[in-house]
């Protein structure tokens, strides 16, 4: 399977049949097979939430078929319940070469918009990373200021094992954070719902108002506007 660096140009479209069952070392193969070895799988979790920050993760997995099968039923963490994203966490953390976790906050969010705070909170996941990667597979997104050689794929979590184990890592990351912010600013549910824009979130708002933590670009959107993916 050839793999080449993706520009900014527009994502070609993708058959969504050809969905594999579970994510797959695929193209990580056939970047091995080309003297690539690490690579990182990135992902993020939180970009349509009213509060809290975006998350996202970085994730370079040995070479070899041994981590499809060590972290099996690793997927696209919205498709996992909490003890399968909990449980694949600590597989991810175990057979994983190197991992990190980069957060965008809501005042970065508000100040710089979505997308490009979310390539920061992928740049600061990649600052993290102990290994450095020589190759960046990103779920439908695009790192235009890191100077490395990048695919990004449609459904990449679905499709990518790196980028599935950085779903898992993002996703689980932010919820736990979440729920410290919770602590912090009761009321408003955030241990419950992540900060995403469901009722008890939004009868929340209209009671307290806004807290430290909340996106002020997003939290006074009307409520058709933002999805909730928890």
């Amino acid at each position: 399977m050839p793999v080449a660096a993706f520009t900014t140009a527009r994502m070609p479209a993708f058959d969504l049949s050809l969905l594999p069952p579970d994510p797959d070392l695929s193209f990580e193969q056939a970047l091995w097979e080309c003297g690539t070895i690490t690579i990182a799988g990135i992902d993020e979790a939180g970009r349509g939430a009213l509060a809290g920050p975006v998350a996202a993760a970085a994730v370079i997995l040995p070479v070899g078929p041994g981590s499809a099968i060590q972290l099996k039923g690793t997927r696209d963490s919205k498709q996992m319940t909490p003890h399968q994203r909990e449980e694949a966490r600590q597989r991810i953390r175990t057979v994983a070469l190197a991992w990190g976790v980069g957060f965008a906050s809501a005042e970065e969010i508000d100040s710089l918009g979505i997308l490009p705070a979310t390539r920061l909170a992928a740049s600061r996941a990649l600052g993290a990373l102990t290994i450095p990667p020589a190759h960046l597979l990103l779920d439908y997104l695009f790192l235009p200021d890191i100077p490395l050689p990048q695919t990004a794929l449609v459904k990449g979590d679905c499709r990518s094992l790196s980028i599935a184990a950085a779903s898992v890592m993002a996703k689980t990351s932010r919820d736990a954070l979440l729920c410290e912010l919770d602590l912090r600013y009761p009321g408003y549910g955030f241990a419950a719902h992540k900060g995403y824009g469901t009722q008890a979130h939004r009868l929340a708002l209209e009671r307290l108002g806004v807290s430290p933590v909340h996106r002020l670009s997003f939290a006074l959107q009307p409520r058709n506007k933002v999805p909730i993916t928890l």
